[in-house]
C-alpha cells in the first residue's frame, strides 16, 4: 500500500491535462517559492496547485487563497474547513476534490460534529438556502473564504484533472485506504506553523473585492482575496478581449446559482453578441465559470488555435473560475445577513 502511495505522490503531476505543469526540479523564481511553501505547509505540491504553474502570478494567487483560508491557523479548525471544502466540491460535482477532502476529513478529529457545515456549504450557493448559517460572524472569513476558494478550485480541477486522484489501475477495495494515507501526507512539516499572512508578500497589496465584506474582520484573508483577485484580473486585462470580460460579468449579474443545461443552447444565446474572432475565448470562459462539465475537446482546440500557449489557457481558466467564485461569494449568506437575492435565470 505505501509504495502505491509514494508512486501516486511522485507521479501526481502527470495527471494534469491540457497543459504541462512545471516540474519541481525545474521551478524558478515565484514558482519555486510557491512550491517550497506548499511542501513545507501543505506536505505536497498537489496537482490542483501545480496546474497553475505555467502562469506564475496566477499560481501565487491560487496558493494565497488556499493557504490563508484552508491551511492557516485561526479560529476555525482544519476539520471544519475541510467539511466546507468537501461540501462545496459536492455542490460542484467535483469528484476529485470530494475524494481528497473527504479523505482528509477522515484523518482529523471532530469530523462528525461538522456535518451541518458540509450540508450548508453544499446548498449555500443556490437560491434554496434561506436559513442562517451554522457559524458565527467571527468565523465567517475562514468559512466563507474556504467556500470561495473551493468554488474556484473545483472549476480549475474539472478542466485540468481527472475524476479521481487514484490511478484507474488501483483495486476498488484499496482506494479508500490509499486516499487516507495520501491525506495524512497533506500536512505541514513537523514544527512548521502555518502562520496567517506569511505568504502575502508573493503578490502586491490590493483592495478587497466589492461584496466580500464578511472578510473584513480577518485582515489576512481580506488581503489574500484582494491580492489574488487583482493579480488574476490584471493578467486577464493584458490579453482577454474586453468584450469577453464584459460578457461574463453581464451573464453573472443574472446568474441564479443553477447549473445551465443540459443542452448548450444557453451558451449559444449568451455568446451571440460576440464577434466571430472572440467566440472561442468567450465560450470557454462561460463554460469554465458556469458549467465546466460541458467543455469539449473542440472548445479547447478552437481556443488553442488562437492561443496555443499554456499560460493563456491557465490565465483564462483562472480568471473565469475566480470571477464566478467571487460572484458566489457575494451571494453567500453570512451570519446576520440574508443571502443576496438570486437574479432571474439567464
Amino acid at each position: 500500500m505505501r509504495p502505491l502511495v509514494r508512486l501516486m505522490l511522485k507521479g501526481s503531476l502527470r495527471q494534469i491535462r491540457h497543459i504541462a505543469a512545471v516540474p519541481p526540479a525545474r521551478a524558478e523564481a515565484t514558482v519555486a517559492e510557491v512550491y517550497a511553501q506548499a511542501r513545507r505547509e501543505f506536505g505536497v505540491v498537489a496537482p490542483p496547485l501545480a496546474l497553475h504553474s505555467p502562469a506564475p502570478q496566477t499560481l501565487a494567487a491560487s496558493w494565497l487563497l488556499l493557504r490563508e483560508t484552508l491551511l492557516a491557523e485561526g479560529r476555525v479548525s482544519r476539520a471544519a474547513k475541510e467539511a466546507v471544502a468537501a461540501g462545496v466540491s459536492r455542490a460542484n460535482d467535483c469528484s476529485y476534490c470530494v475524494e481528497v477532502h473527504e479523505a482528509k476529513r477522515a484523518t482529523l478529529p471532530g469530523t462528525d460534529t461538522h456535518r451541518p457545515l458540509a450540508v450548508w456549504a453544499k446548498d449555500a450557493a443556490t437560491a434554496r438556502l434561506r436559513t442562517q448559517p451554522p457559524f458565527d460572524a467571527a468565523d465567517a472569513p475562514e468559512i466563507l473564504g474556504t467556500a470561495v476558494t473551493f468554488h474556484y478550485l473545483n472549476r480549475m480541477v474539472r478542466l485540468f484533472l481527472p475524476d479521481s486522484p487514484v490511478p484507474d489501475a488501483a483495486p476498488a477495495a484499496g482506494r479508500g485506504p490509499v486516499m487516507r494515507l495520501v491525506a495524512r501526507a497533506m500536512r505541514a512539516d513537523r514544527g512548521t506553523p502555518v502562520t496567517p499572512g506569511a505568504a502575502l508578500g508573493l503578490l502586491p497589496a490590493a483592495p478587497l473585492p466589492a461584496g466580500l465584506d464578511w472578510a473584513k474582520t480577518s485582515p489576512t484573508i481580506a488581503e489574500a482575496l484582494g491580492r489574488a483577485v487583482a493579480s488574476v484580473d490584471h493578467a486577464a486585462e493584458r490579453w482577454i478581449p474586453e468584450a469577453v470580460r464584459e460578457l461574463l460579468h453581464t451573464v453573472l449579474a443574472s446568474y441564479d446559482g443553477a447549473v445551465p443545461g443540459p443542452s448548450r443552447s444557453w451558451l449559444a444565446e449568451a455568446t451571440a453578441p460576440l464577434a466571430e474572432a472572440h467566440l472561442p475565448t468567450g465560450r470557454l470562459a462561460l463554460l469554465i465559470a458556469l458549467n465546466p462539465h460541458q467543455i469539449t475537446d473542440t472548445d479547447l482546440a478552437d481556443f488553442r488555435a488562437a492561443h496555443p500557449g499554456d499560460r493563456e489557457l491557465v490565465e483564462l481558466a483562472s480568471w473565469a473560475a475566480l470571477t464566478a467564485a467571487v460572484d458566489i461569494g457575494t451571494r453567500l449568506p453570512a451570519p446576520g445577513r440574508a443571502a443576496r437575492p438570486a437574479a432571474a435565470a439567464h
